[in-house]
């Protein structure tokens, strides 16, 4: 029986090749993938380039990029996506909620992957995770479910913290998940504030007026990096965790999140999935099963911070 399996699960593998390359040889000329970010897209497009690459893709040859990137100021999404859905791309992969949602609206035909989504379903992209049923499906990125675990490595670093501000965007799912935040904080006997940072420039304004109302440590919610965030953070002597696990090698003190380059090379597979012919519709949703707590310990020393050993014992990753 195990042989028949393997030759079955062989035999099937074969076939989608098969078919891949017949999609290719039938194809002349080159896919248009369009790709638009709520943030900053140098890094994402390197790592769509190179995961579609390890797939056979050729760019220039098998399918050309078209990216668009908002840099944190979500106001101009929407014509964003307009310009790039005027090109007639073969699929869109949008970068985070605000892109999505802007992608939604100017589109009902056009496959759309998420890359990825905070919360999916409640966003209204799909209809559940197994059969999203339009033309959306891609990647979750379960940040609302690690809130409780960071807050709970906070107070082992901080074990007499006693108020946190919580950093927020103008991105659509963080009133939520700074409620669950205050919610998780409560159970431990913190309290948490909410800060609105709209747009990129508007960071330090808000880091001042944590400072001023005697904010301990920031808790930043998930968002597009902001590259100027890890040393505004410094200058204003806030100890500073994070949901995106890169900022810490952008001197950020510390992140507890899902690998986020994992999600994108998840993202590069549905967009590979769907150029061999499956339906949006019918392609469930994937989540993340590798997570990262990462600590730097040079912010640490800058922050006069002595760091217990436990939390160190923790970290996937120490920054030293």
């Amino acid at each position: 029986m195990a042989r028949s399996v393997t030759r079955r699960a062989l035999l099937t593998t074969a076939s989608l090749v098969a078919i891949g390359a017949v999609v290719h040889a039938q194809r002349s000329q080159p896919w248009r993938v369009a790709l638009v970010t709520s943030g900053q897209g140098d890094r994402i497009i390197g790592w769509f380039r190179e995961a579609l690459e390890a797939k056979g893709y050729r760019e220039g040859k098998d399918l050309i990029f078209e990216l668009r990137e908002a840099k944190g100021h979500y106001a101009l999404l929407p014509k964003l996506v307009e310009e790039l859905v005027a090109l007639k791309p073969d699929i869109i992969i949008a970068e985070a909620t605000p892109a999505i949602a802007a992608a939604q609206r100017a589109t009902s035909t056009t496959p759309i992957i998420m890359a990825p989504a905070t919360d999916p379903i409640g966003s209204g992209f799909v209809r559940s995770f197994a059969k999203p049923g339009g033309n959306i499906t891609g990647v979750a990125n379960m940040f609302g479910d690690l809130t409780a675990k960071t807050l709970d490595i906070i107070r082992l670093l901080f074990p007499k913290v006693r108020k946190i501000g919580v950093l927020t965007s103008n991105n659509p799912t963080h009133p939520a998940l700074a409620d669950v935040a205050a919610r998780s904080a409560g159970v431990i006997g913190i309290s948490a504030q909410r800060f609105v940072a709209p747009n990129p420039e508007d960071v330090e304004k808000a880091f001042a007026d944590m400072q001023a109302a005697e904010c301990e440590i920031v808790y930043v919610l998930a968002d597009p990096p902001r590259p100027s965030l890890p040393s505004i953070a410094l200058k204003y002597r806030l100890p500073t965790v994070y949901q995106v696990t890169n900022y810490p090698d952008l001197g950020g003190l510390m992140a507890y999140g899902p690998d986020i380059k994992a999600l994108f090379v998840l993202a590069a597979d549905h967009v590979d999935r769907i150029l061999k012919g499956a339906n949006a519709a019918d392609l469930p949703v994937e989540q993340p099963t590798k997570f990262q707590f990462v600590i730097n310990l040079q912010t640490a020393k800058a922050l006069h911070l002595a760091v217990p050993e436990q939390v160190l014992l923790l970290a996937d990753r120490v920054i030293e």
